[in-house]
């Protein structure tokens, strides 16, 4: 199965390309707002060493994307596309974040339906695993669409053992879901 992990999507609000290393200053200008990272469970994320090897990690992964605002040009944001699992067919976004001046303005709305219309051309399913206790992002990507799907794992974020929950997206929902609908 092949899978671009980091392709070039166009959007009316925003672009998404590769992550380059002469990113990390466009990049840590968003993440070192503290207010961007409250509810997620790399609460830390905002001081510049643990950004960095955040950054640095998603840079190495192959998968990262940078979110550029179309009308400014500016970057705005990240996400990422993790490994395909073999075992379901399914590829996993996440590492999310977008600058708290486009929250609410449809750019993370566009920028997830993107990568899972660019997913879904391929795969059966994308999922999501996020933080048990983020609200936030929970309704968020409830918001379009994607269903709980009663999977969770541990993993340690910010030097504390968290709960994360899985959410799934097919693609016969994603082509009868919110986001196939004017914004």
């Amino acid at each position: 199965m092949s899978f671009d992990r980091q392709p070039i999507l166009v959007g009316t609000r925003v672009e998404l390309r590769p992550t380059r290393p002469d990113d990390w200053a466009a990049h840590w200008a968003i993440a070192a707002d503290p207010l961007l990272w409250e509810v997620h469970p790399a609460w830390d994320r905002y001081k510049e060493p643990v950004f960095r090897a955040y950054f640095d990690a998603n840079l190495a992964s192959g998968g990262s994307l940078t979110v550029i605002d179309s009308a400014s040009g500016t970057v705005i944001g990240a996400s990422r596309f993790w490994e395909v699992d073999p075992a379901t067919g399914t590829a996993e976004i996440g590492a999310t974040y977008v600058a708290r001046a486009h929250w609410g303005g449809g750019a993370n709305r566009e920028m997830k339906r993107l990568m899972i219309g660019h997913a879904l051309a391929v795969l059966p399913a994308v999922t999501f695993r996020i933080g048990a206790a983020n609200t936030r992002s929970r309704r968020a990507i409830e918001g379009i669409g994607a269903q709980l799907t009663g999977r969770t794992d541990m993993s340690m974020m910010a030097g504390v053992p968290t709960e994360h929950v899985i959410y799934e997206i097919s693609r016969e929902a994603f082509t009868r879901g919110p986001l196939c609908r004017p914004a």
